[in-house]
Order: structure tokens, then C-alpha cells, then sequence
């Protein structure tokens, strides 16, 4: 009789999720970004949720949620109710890099979310001081090897992936550089224009003009490939530094425990959403490309990179307080 019970409950609650699955949406949703309005992240968002909420027929609303590096909004995502309506468009700061420099973060990775679907991919430029007499990446290796101590690089701030993208740079080509950190990559333009730094890892929307109206140049860019946004330019990895590669990667999230159904759902609109001319076209504007991908595909990149961040992390002892 036990058995019978049990699995009777077992087959409501079944029965439950799956007409939950079959009638959803049937409200708005909420899609919260864990950065300002106006950033690139809150961007990307807008991009792709206009988008899918039409696929989806119900608006999705863009909840921007910011603090801590990510880690509020991402919280408040983490103990939404599992039901579809609350998402969070993470990226590699809040999921990957995060939970490594912040032990007291407030969620963790598997255990408080599911993972639904990878958004997209964001690759940077190696900025220079024009006064630097380099022009490839094999001549800035050759001069920071000659001058060990001598160069600085500018970041976005500690643990910012501006700051770990420079410290693996450094790590790979065996290079003494000094790190500057500044409240964010715009107030370091001004330094790097003037010389009083020499490098900078920025994005390529917000590096580029610097590049074109002269006053920075430009060396290579961080991706596995180059991007549509400056082709002329060629990767690291292919003009001085092997292997080397660092994208920013975008994705999206729900709470621990929503319906399989649920998440099968959003992850083919968000894959058919990310394969129109439309969001991949606005995508490129922001420096970014589309991805796609099943969940499971998503959770592996995302250990994969948490685990390559963690493990710089600790070897180059970075900390946010540094």
C-alpha cells in the first residue's frame, strides 16, 4: 500500500510538471541581468529577449539587478521559485570566475541553478600605447622579456576577466608586467593614450574606435577566431602566443529544479532565437557572436572555464583585494 501511494504521488507530480511544461508561458517573464542598465551584458540581454519573447508570446523583462560583481542579482535569481518564470543571464564573472576569488559569494553553481542555454561568446582586443614600439604580439613578448618590471597593463578592476585574461597572457609567455587596476577599462583609455601604462585587453566595441582615430593600437584579438568586428586583426594564438584564448561567455540560467520540459523549452526558442539574422547581426554590434548548444553542453563549458579561471586564480594568487 506504501508503494502504491508513493508511487501515485510520483505520478501526480509527473502529471503536474508536464501540464505546467505544456502550458507555459502564460505570464510574463522576468530575465534578471545581474549589471546596470546600459552595459554590454544589459544589452545582450535586450537583444535576445525581444526576440525570444516573441517566439515565446509573452513579454520577458529585463529586471537589471546590479552589485558585487554579479553576485546580487545572481542570488536573488539562485531563490526564485523554479517555474520559468525567473531567469538570469549570467556570464563568466558571476559563474566561472566569481565562485573562485569570493568564498562567501552566496550561491553555487550546480547546486542552486540549472543550467538552460549558451548566449553568446565575447572576444577582446590587446591594446597598446602607440608610443610602445611593437606591432604583433611576438615583438611585445620580445620587449617585455628585455624589459622585465618595466611595462604596465591596465584592468577593469581586480578579478575582472580583463584582469585574468592579462595575468594567463603573462603566465603563458613567461612575462613580468605590472598590473594597474582602474574602476573599469574607460577611466584606463586615458592613461594608456598618454603612455603612463603600455597594455590593454579591452573590448573590441569599446577599443576599436580608440584604434581608429589613432590614438591606441591594436595587436591581436583574445578569441579562438577572428572576429567580424576587425578581421584585418589576427588572434593571439596565431601571432605570437600558441593556445592562448580568452572570450567572456553569456548564458542563461534558471533556479535549481525547474521541470525538464521547462528547460527543453526554453533552450530550442533561445537556439532558434540565436540563429536570426536579426539578434546575430545586433550581437556583432555589441562585440559579441551567437552561440548555441544543448544545456548539458553549456554546464561542461561552464566547469571547464571555472576550472581553468580557479586554477590561475590560485596560482597567481589573485585575490579582489590586490
Amino acid at each position: 500500500m506504501i508503494l502504491r501511494r508513493t508511487l501515485a504521488c510520483l505520478l501526480l507530480a509527473s502529471l503536474s510538471l508536464a501540464a505546467q511544461a505544456q502550458g507555459y508561458p502564460n505570464r510574463p517573464i522576468r530575465l534578471v541581468v545581474p549589471f546596470p542598465a546600459g552595459g554590454a551584458t544589459d544589452l545582450l540581454a535586450r537583444a535576445v529577449s525581444q526576440k525570444l519573447g516573441a517566439q515565446l508570446g509573452q513579454t520577458i523583462v529585463v529586471d537589471n539587478k546590479a552589485g558585487a560583481g554579479g553576485s546580487l542579482g545572481s542570488q536573488e535569481a539562485a531563490k526564485a521559485a523554479p517555474d520559468g518564470y525567473t531567469l538570469l543571464l549570467a556570464t563568466s564573472s558571476t559563474h566561472a570566475i566569481g565562485p573562485h576569488l569570493n568564498p562567501k559569494l552566496g550561491y553555487k553553481v550546480e547546486e542552486d541553478f540549472t543550467p538552460v542555454a549558451h548566449v553568446a561568446n565575447a572576444a577582446n582586443v590587446v591594446l597598446v600605447t602607440p608610443s610602445l614600439p611593437v606591432k604583433d604580439i611576438k615583438e611585445l613578448i620580445a620587449l617585455a622579456k628585455l624589459r622585465p618590471g618595466q611595462l604596465n597593463y591596465a584592468s577593469s578592476g581586480n578579478g575582472t576577466i580583463v584582469h585574468l585574461s592579462s595575468e594567463a597572457f603573462k603566465s603563458q609567455a613567461g612575462l613580468f608586467i605590472t598590473h594597474i587596476p582602474y574602476r573599469g577599462t574607460a577611466l584606463a583609455i586615458p592613461d594608456l593614450v598618454a603612455g603612463n601604462t603600455q597594455l590593454l585587453i579591452d573590448s573590441i566595441v569599446s577599443g576599436m574606435p580608440h584604434v581608429k582615430d589613432g590614438r591606441l593600437r591594436a595587436l591581436a584579438v583574445t578569441g579562438k577566431t577572428r572576429s567580424a568586428l576587425a578581421p584585418e586583426l589576427p588572434t593571439v594564438s596565431e601571432s605570437g602566443l600558441p593556445g592562448y584564448e580568452s572570450v567572456t561567455w553569456f548564458g542563461v540560467y534558471a533556479p535549481k529544479g525547474l521541470p525538464p520540459a521547462v528547460v527543453a523549452r526554453l533552450n530550442g526558442e533561445l537556439n532558434t532565437a540565436l540563429q536570426s539574422a536579426e539578434v546575430r547581426e545586433r550581437l556583432a554590434k555589441l562585440g559579441a557572436e551567437a552561440a548555441s548548444g544543448t544545456p548539458a553542453q553549456f554546464a561542461a563549458l561552464v566547469k571547464a572555464d571555472g576550472e581553468r579561471w580557479g586554477r590561475l586564480i590560485r596560482e597567481r594568487k589573485i585575490t579582489l583585494e590586490q
